[in-house]
């Protein structure tokens, strides 16, 4: 039986060996060696863990060591524990972390000295175990000793695995060489503790020739980040560093104050993200970015293949507790934060595993809701880790955002062109050749191709902001037949009900119109605006938001009446999440404001503003607009870049003045969005 629970207990010999250096962390080590002597044969190889930490005497072997299941180490931690020298909390606590010795030899000999005390000397033969029934009948030899091993004033705990269990390979020499590099934090600058694998023969030592560490690539890295999440909130710096063969034509960027409120989207809803709600404590994240586009490897990187080679096996966010490693995160194939599938739908804007080295570092005396599994593949799936996973990922994706931004001005610095528009500057280029050419017959065809492709492109646009409009049609319908129900229920055939239905399909049949075919007429931007007010109207009451209007002048557009209407319902939407994002989903009435008026602010003629007292954006205008680009959870990232090419089709702009260069009330400091119109005149 205790067999068989070793070998459920410990998955592979890189996670024994993980447990047993954990061992030396948590008796006060300093250090910790791992020798390896002829394991590729099973009978005459040897594994050798040493440390030099607080040792043990016999009582302690006797009675804790040697006893399955004890909860010596859970104690320690109940009661507040640290160890004299470096004051770790103990990261042991089911008591079967010697269970890792057996996955790796059937011959253990234990020697371990505690300070002042003789040595002490075990002796184990685990195939004992297959032959006898009851433990009583095992015989384990357990003496001590005048010191052999540790003499002097030495201390510390030597464990000796002999008769092998495998007849280890190339392979799993290098997967155990990664997992004991992984122990402790990649990004942790202290020496205080730092295990060691040592190969004592020559031919297998040269097994782990060529194999690439931490350090080697650190500096391939293109992005770099660290933040904390406090409570609800993760603060975090961010360094774009590039290559030195790109410095020339992409500057380095750096911020230091970047700040987010984290939410989560569930269904439609979202949802704060309060670490406070179980005992997580603050959690550190730190995360290095690689870019392994071809073009920019070839710009610096000498062993191209090596770092693809290393970032397949040693790529992905672990976890670290008290700076040592939680298994099983950020193990090949675990992808515990869900970015591959995240990556599969926005490749370009999202990192997947095989492109960070990252580390979450938690506090072991703070983080008592997240109970690591028995089985050392990770904590316990509770309502305290998917607030911490989610916490996580959240925060993530604002590193992302910073370096999409950064992603975007390597393209435009290494693209062969500057930006063109598809199709319509090709035909532009042939356009020149036809003139110059004087080839007049082929010009109807042109006209034709032009023609056919732009209203191609508006159809395609138009279905796209109807298709992000869809959520608040479903929103404002669901509200209002909500309100209509709880009225009826309240109220019977009163006045107040049949105003609630007539509202509720004037409603329907307004955002109906989303969904019907326009085409351009002349309107008036005061209609738009009150269009798109009354089509979220429900919306906004639900939120408590107060909406300030500026109705007093008036111009009118030539435009697509459904086009505008449904962009600004996008730009009301997109103030509603974040202004719930900065003051949360119940504050109190009249706290959250939206502002939306007409403007003659803009040199780029005649405007519509909508503005806010949200946190505003934190991104330049050139990134906000770039199709798959957002920092809300989960976000398609094209709310405003659809906005972006409404505009431009209905020969307008869009544009993000800051608040000295517009008029509006004292209180609308966060994001403010203008939809100018060329050409449009004020009304008389």
């Amino acid at each position: 039986m205790l067999l068989l629970l070793g070998d459920q207990l410990i998955r592979d010999p890189g996670i024994a060996v993980f447990e047993l250096v954990k061992n030396a962390y948590d008796a006060d080590s300093p250090d910790c060696s791992i020798k390896m002597t002829k394991v590729s044969d099973k009978i005459a190889g040897r594994i050798v863990v040493e440390d030099s930490g607080t040792g043990m005497d016999l009582d302690t072997v006797t009675k804790v060591w040697l006893e399955p299941g004890t909860d010596y180490r859970m104690k320690q931690r109940e009661d507040g524990f640290r160890t004299p020298g470096f004051h770790r909390a103990p990261l042991g606590e089911k008591g079967i972390g010697r269970f890792a010795a057996h996955k790796l030899g059937l011959r253990v000999r234990l020697t371990t000295r505690k300070k002042g005390q003789p040595e002490v000397h075990a002796d184990i033969d685990w195939q004992q175990f297959e032959q006898k029934t009851y433990l009583s009948d095992i015989p384990v030899s357990v003496t001590e000793r005048k010191p052999e091993v540790f003499t002097g004033a030495r201390t510390g705990t030597r464990i000796e695995i002999m008769r092998l269990r495998n007849d280890w390979t190339r392979g799993m020499v290098r997967d155990v060489s990664r997992a004991v590099t992984s122990i402790c934090s990649p990004f942790q600058t202290s020496d205080e503790f730092r295990p060691q694998l040592i190969m004592t023969t020559h031919d297998e030592a040269a097994w782990l020739h060529g194999l690439l560490t931490i350090e080697d690539v650190r500096d391939y890295a293109l992005f770099h980040a660290s933040g904390r999440i406090d409570a609800d909130t993760f603060s975090y710096q961010y360094e774009f560093t590039p290559l030195p063969a790109m410095v020339e034509r992409v500057q380095s960027r750096t911020r230091d104050d970047g700040k987010a409120r984290l939410q989560s989207r569930q269904g439609r809803e979202t949802k704060l993200l309060d670490l406070r709600q179980h005992s997580i404590g603050p959690v550190e994240i730190q995360l290095s970015i690689f870019d392994r586009e071809p073009q920019i490897l070839a710009l610096g990187v000498t062993d191209k293949k090596g770092l693809k080679d290393f970032l397949d096996n040693v790529g992905g966010v672990r976890v670290y507790r008290d700076g040592i490693r939680v298994y099983n995160y950020g193990e090949p194939g675990d992808d515990w934060l869900g970015l591959g599938g995240r990556r599969v739908n926005i490749p370009t804007g999202r990192i997947s595993n095989n492109l960070v080295i990252g580390a979450v570092s938690l506090d072991l005396s703070q983080s008592r809701d997240l109970v690591e599994k028995t089985n050392r593949e990770g904590f316990v799936d509770t309502p305290a880790y998917s607030l911490f996973r989610d916490a996580v990922l959240r925060s993530i994706e604002q590193i992302e955002a910073e370096r999409n931004q950064d992603k975007a001005r390597i393209r435009q610095a290494y693209s062969k062109g500057k930006f063109r528009e598809p199709v319509l500057a090709d035909l532009s280029a042939v356009r020149e050749v036809v003139e110059r050419k004087n080839l007049k017959e082929i010009t109807p065809y042109l006209d034709r191709i032009e023609s056919d492709f732009t209203a191609i492109r508006d159809r395609f646009l138009t279905s796209a902001s109807a298709g992000l409009s869809l959520t608040i049609v479903i929103h404002e319908v669901e509200k209002g037949i909500a309100n209509l129900e709880k009225a009826a229920k309240e109220f019977g055939a009163a006045p107040q009900v049949t105003s609630m239905a007539r509202h509720l399909a004037e409603l329907v049949e307004g955002l109906g119109a989303l969904a019907r075919r326009s085409g351009e007429s002349r309107e008036k931007a005061t209609a738009l605006v009150r269009a798109a007010l009354f089509n979220t109207e429900l919306r906004l009451e639900g939120h408590s938001i107060a909406v300030t209007r500026n109705l007093r002048e008036d111009f009118e557009a030539k435009c697509s009446k459904r086009l505008l209407v449904a962009t600004l319902m996008n730009l009301i939407d997109n103030s509603i999440w974040w202004l719930d994002n900065k003051w949360g989903p119940r504050s109190k009435a009249g706290v959250k404001k939206i502002y939306i008026g007409t403007s003659d602010d803009f040199g780029e003629g005649p405007a519509i503003v909508v503005a806010d007292n949200g946190p505003g954006f934190s991104d330049p205008p050139e990134f906000l607009v770039e199709p798959f680009m957002s920092r809300k959870p989960d976000g398609m990232g094209l709310g405003l870049h659809l906005a972006d090419q409404v505009m431009k089709v209905q020969g307008g702009k869009l544009l993000f003045p800051d608040a000295d260069d517009v008029t509006l009330p004292a209180d609308f400091d966060g994001a403010i969005v203008a939809l100018a119109f060329g050409g449009a005149k004020w009304s008389a």
